[in-house]
């Protein structure tokens, strides 16, 4: 088994396109594959220097080139950081974004679940769960989780969201689709999150990237002032009587302008339901779906 192993590794080693800019798919995979092969090889270890065993080399050799791909990837990450924090739309990232997409075309799955451009997204906004306690989830509230990628991109290209239009994320978490907005769209966002340690990790992020169109609220969303919303989006934060305080606010919100609402998750069929609002697509839990009010 470990000859196979170093056979793989070597392969790699000698793989002089490995760390090209264009190859940031491949590497991705690649430092997953390594991770599953090698799962005691924890990057950045320090191997005593004494121990000769080949499983001790193998992990050095291991380590050395993830570091490498590591380091290609950032380099990737920081020219798509230069183009945000300028104010230019992110190029690069939208072409990693239709190669997203030509991936999901092609899945006899339908792109289910996260995928390389998350990875990506992240590395490039630096989204890490911050330390500290989390705000303890009720029995109405639902587990964090972010937003896959490809479905934030799915709505930027959907909601169709002009200078006019203000999106508030209702349960924002690490601020994955405010950001996205801003980077992509000259609308403004907001979100509104509950948990501190989230809006201030979301809030830091958003300063270092110098998206001024965006906000970061600590709230409760069935307490927050919606008055400025054009949008609304909603992946799946809450159930039972909050989601019904919630879907009551957002009708009042409508009776005073038209307003639009995406989905995303087991929430969509609720929302489905609502005799004010009108789908512009055909609902389903595994994509956005497109909300508006009725006049």
């Amino acid at each position: 088994m470990i000859d196979e192993l170093c056979r793989l590794v070597e392969q790699l080693e000698e793989d002089r396109l490995l760390c090209e800019p264009d190859q940031l798919r491949r590497r991705l995979d690649t430092l997953d594959l390594l991770d599953a092969c090698f799962p005691d090889c924890q990057a950045g270890s320090d191997t005593e220097a004494d121990d000769a065993s080949a499983s001790a080399r193998l992990c050095r050799r291991v380590n050395l080139l993830g570091a490498r791909m590591e380091a290609a990837n950032e380099s990737v990450y920081e020219g798509i950081r230069a183009e945000i924090r300028h104010g230019a739309l992110p190029e690069s990232l939208m072409r990693w974004e239709r190669v997203a997409a030509d991936e999901e075309e092609r899945s006899p799955a339908g792109g289910l679940g996260y995928g390389f451009l998350d990875e990506l997204v992240s590395g490039v906004f630096r989204l890490t769960e911050p330390a500290g306690e989390r705000v303890p989830s009720g029995p109405e509230m639902v587990a964090y989780q972010p937003t896959p990628a490809r479905r934030i991109f799915e709505l930027i290209h959907e909601a169709a969201l002009a200078a006019n239009d203000v999106l508030i994320d209702l349960g924002s978490g690490l601020g994955h689709v405010p950001m996205l907005v801003s980077a992509f769209t000259p609308a403004r966002s907001i979100g509104i999150e509950l948990d501190a340690s989230y809006v201030e990790r979301a809030t830091q992020v958003a300063q270092e990237m110098n998206l001024s169109r965006i906000e970061f609220l600590r709230q409760d969303v069935r307490e927050a002032d919606l008055s400025a919303g054009t949008v609304f989006y909603l992946y799946t934060p809450f159930t039972g009587s909050i989601l019904r305080s919630v879907l009551d606010r957002l009708r009042r919100e409508a009776l005073r302008r038209s307003i639009r609402i995406c989905t995303y998750g087991p929430i969509t069929p609720v929302f489905a339901q609502e005799l004010w609002l009108e789908a512009m697509s055909t609902p389903a839990t595994h994509r956005i779906t497109h909300f508006r009010s009725r006049s």
